[in-house]
């Protein structure tokens, strides 16, 4: 059994700065900390932290490092990679940062909204719609994702065609760094050429670099008219097709441009209750286009009609829906929503997040369907996604019937035929989920060289002791 009790003056202090809520040492009470989403890893932690503000998370990181104790950045736990969870030894703390849940101030002037780390995003979404603005990131997991974690993967999400990844949505960040100094960068500006951009080295990190703990994020004014569509299509290539068409007539109408399989969607209509096909048969593939403008006047209708209308004389759609209400939209992008949840359901699954340039979409959805039927005969291909963005999660549930742990075995494998396609049509293994420890074995030959040795330079400049999410991102030295 590993050892995963503090030093008892350590204990104390901590519970002196958090008070006894935030200090969780029983295992009953940590053991949902310490599992990730999917299950796939199963660690131990010797406390919970649950800091209420930037202070108290300074202070507790403070005192973890001069006991050179582990410490793993936790929001709401929805990784895909494994990156927000502890390993098996026992020595690290996990830092959830659930209790720092306060949003602050919403500013009409400049579109920002001032957010502690722990505020989950369907909350800060919430708050915004309520004073008539749109914070644009939506994602399937937005219930339970938090800001602080979600600026730290990076995450992408249904509406980065038109407003970029959290990257792009980030004016200001709050961190504390591993040695427990706070790096405060909460700045409204968007001109502000005065060194390195550290903002930015935070986003994406991953927890390795530091604790983000509150931020200032870019708002939209709300969409005061929509038009959602869900499309059968052919295959991928007419997908791609339909979405060059609605960008010829208005690129910046789309709001979102999803793309489903076939087998993907059957597994929704089947596993997921009140999920219906609204089509008159099943298809080969599946479009979800959505327009929105802030202009309550604005003609979208009319622009969905055309594009949809000329896309079924040529034969690009086959058949397609037209939410008439905000209820049916909103059944239309729960089938959507729920692809990840149903795949979880039909078995064990192995998830490829990957992008590769628009054009090369239908060549790579075809070259990996066939390797990896290949690889494994009867394995059901189920790829969704963000297409109007190059992104697909090319995801593989186990054959019917098969033994999930003999299935997960050969993970390595599938992921590294669908990654040498991907590698061939100049893409990336990782398009939004990040690395994690799912994937750091895949750094050395894709981002290796200058690229792996400079941020392992900035890793051990900020992290010397490497105490900061250890063994997430990079890959464990050369010995």
């Amino acid at each position: 059994m590993p050892q995963t009790s503090l030093p008892p003056s350590l204990h104390d202090a901590l519970v002196q700065i958090l008070g006894p809520s935030g200090v969780l040492t029983n295992p009953a009470d940590t053991e949902a900390f310490c599992v990730d989403w999917r299950a796939l890893y199963h660690g131990h932690c010797a406390a919970v932290l649950r800091p209420a503000n930037t202070e108290e998370c300074a202070k507790a990181v403070a005192l973890c490092h001069a006991h050179n104790v582990p410490m793993v950045p936790q929001g709401g736990n929805t990784s895909m990679v494994g990156g927000a969870t502890p390993d098996s030894s026992g020595r690290a703390v996990v830092i959830s940062t659930t209790r720092m849940n306060q949003i602050h101030t919403i500013d009409h002037a400049d579109l920002t909204m001032t957010v502690d780390a722990g505020v989950t995003l369907k909350a800060a979404q919430d708050a915004a719609s309520a004073q008539g603005l749109l914070l644009p990131l939506s994602i399937s997991s937005e219930g339970s994702a938090d800001i602080g974690g979600i600026l730290a993967t990076n995450a992408g999400g249904n509406n980065t065609v038109r407003y970029g990844n959290a990257r792009e949505l980030a004016l200001g960040l709050q961190a504390v760094l591993p040695d427990g100094n706070v790096l405060n960068l909460m700045r409204k500006l968007r001109k502000d050429n005065t060194g390195y951009a550290l903002r930015q080295l935070l986003v994406g990190s991953e927890g390795t670099l530091g604790i983000i703990t509150q931020a200032v994020i870019q708002l939209q004014p709300a969409p005061r008219s929509r038009e959602t569509a869900l499309c059968a299509v052919e295959s991928p290539q007419a997908a791609l097709n339909l979405f060059a068409a609605f960008r010829k007539q208005d690129p910046s109408a789309i709001h979102a441009f999803e793309f489903m399989s076939g087998t993907s969607m059957a597994l929704v209509n089947g596993l997921i209750d009140g999920a219906t096909l609204p089509l008159e048969a099943p298809a080969p593939a599946y479009v979800l286009v959505e327009l929105a403008s802030p202009r309550a006047d604005d003609s979208l209708r009319s622009l969905m009609e055309d594009v949809l209308g000329s896309a079924l004389e040529d034969g690009l759609v086959t058949d397609a829906v037209l939410a008439e209400s905000e209820s049916q939209r909103q059944s239309l992008w729960m089938i959507r929503e729920e692809h990840a949840e149903a795949q979880k359901r039909a078995g064990a699954s192995v998830k490829n997040d990957v992008s590769v340039p628009l054009a090369a979409i239908p060549e790579f959805i075809e070259a990996a369907t066939k390797a990896c039927e290949a690889l494994i005969p009867g394995i059901r291909v189920a790829p969704f996604g963000h297409i109007g963005d190059g992104n697909i999660h090319f995801n593989l549930v186990q054959p019917e019937g098969a033994d999930p742990a003999a299935f997960l075995a050969q993970d390595h494998a599938m992921m590294d035929t669908v990654a040498e396609i991907v590698r061939k049509l100049g893409g990336s293994f990782s398009a939004e989920h990040g690395v994690g420890q799912l994937k750091t074995y895949m750094m050395p030959s894709w981002r290796g060289g200058a690229e792996l040795q400079a941020m392992r330079r900035i890793k051990a400049a900020l992290d010397p002791q490497d105490l900061m999410n250890p063994g997430k991102v990079l890959p464990p030295a050369q010995a």
